[in-house]
C-alpha cells in the first residue's frame, strides 16, 4: 500500500453487505481527491465505526444511548477549537471571514453579522437537511414505499424556504449590501435543487440570483475544478 498526499474533493459512504439486516451492515468509506501531481484518486476504506459529539448531554440522553444496542460504547472529549480541529459550515465561514477580512465575506456592521449568520445557520439547517431527504430518503425513513412520500415532504419543505428567500433578494443584487459568505452557501442549496430537478421556477429572484452567482469569476473557477475533478474520476473508474 502506498503513501499519497492528497486533496480530498469530497466524501460518501456505502453499506455492506447490501442484503441483510441493517444492523449486520458496516460502512464503508469512500474518500475522493487529487493528489500533487494532479492524479484523481479514490480511497476505499472498511472498518470505520461512525460517531458523533454531543456537546454537554443531559443524564437522560446519556442513559438513552447507553441503552441503546447500536451503540457501541459512549467516550468523554473536551472539544477546542484554538489550534485544533474547528467543524461545522458555519463555524468555518465565521474563521474565514474573521482571518480574511478584507474579503468582506460577513457585513462589517454587527447587526447584520448576526443576521449573515442566522442565514448561514439556516442554510444549514433549515434547508440542507431537506435536500439530504431528497438525495437518501431512505435515511429518514426505511421503511419500504416511503421513499416517494419523503421526497414530496421534503420538497414542500423546500418550497416554503425558497419562497422566503425569494422575497429577500426581491430588488437586491445580494442578500447583504455586498455579496457575502450567505450567498456562497445559498447558491450551493439552490444549485442542489436545481440538481434535482425541482419545481423552481416560481422563484424568480431567487433563479436571478443563482445566474449572477454562477457569472462570477470566482464560481466560474470553481465549477471549471468541479468539472475537471468528476471528469477524471469518470477516467480512473
Amino acid at each position: 500500500m502506498g503513501t499519497y498526499d492528497v486533496r480530498i474533493i469530497t466524501a460518501s459512504y456505502r453499506r455492506e453487505p447490501k442484503d441483510g439486516p441493517e444492523s449486520a451492515q458496516r460502512p464503508v468509506i469512500q474518500l475522493f481527491g487529487r493528489t500533487r501531481e494532479g492524479k484523481s484518486i479514490a480511497v476505499e476504506y472498511s472498518g470505520f465505526k461512525p460517531y458523533f459529539f454531543a456537546v454537554n448531554p443531559p443524564a437522560s440522553l446519556r442513559a438513552a444511548l447507553a441503552k441503546d444496542a447500536g451503540v457501541e460504547r459512549l467516550e468523554d472529549h473536551m472539544l477546542e477549537v484554538d489550534g485544533k480541529l474547528l467543524t461545522e459550515n458555519v463555524a468555518i465561514q465565521i474563521w474565514i471571514a474573521r482571518n480574511f477580512p478584507q474579503a468582506k465575506l460577513l457585513p462589517t456592521d454587527p447587526w447584520q453579522e448576526l443576521k449573515a449568520i442566522s442565514m448561514l445557520a439556516w442554510c444549514a439547517a433549515g434547508i440542507h437537511p431537506f435536500l439530504t431527504r431528497i438525495n437518501a430518503p431512505a435515511r429518514v425513513c426505511d421503511v419500504p414505499g416511503t421513499e416517494e412520500s419523503v421526497k414530496k415532504l421534503a420538497t414542500e419543505a423546500l418550497a416554503e424556504t425558497f419562497q422566503i428567500a425569494d422575497a429577500m433578494l426581491a430588488g437586491r443584487e445580494f442578500f447583504f449590501d455586498h455579496f457575502t459568505a450567505v450567498d456562497a452557501h445559498f447558491f450551493w442549496c439552490f444549485r442542489r435543487a436545481t440538481q434535482f430537478e425541482l419545481p423552481l421556477a416560481g422563484f424568480k429572484n431567487c433563479m436571478a440570483h443563482f445566474e449572477r452567482m454562477k457569472g462570477r469569476a470566482s464560481f466560474q473557477k470553481v465549477l471549471a475544478y468541479e468539472k475537471d475533478v468528476l471528469a477524471g474520476f469518470a477516467k480512473a473508474a
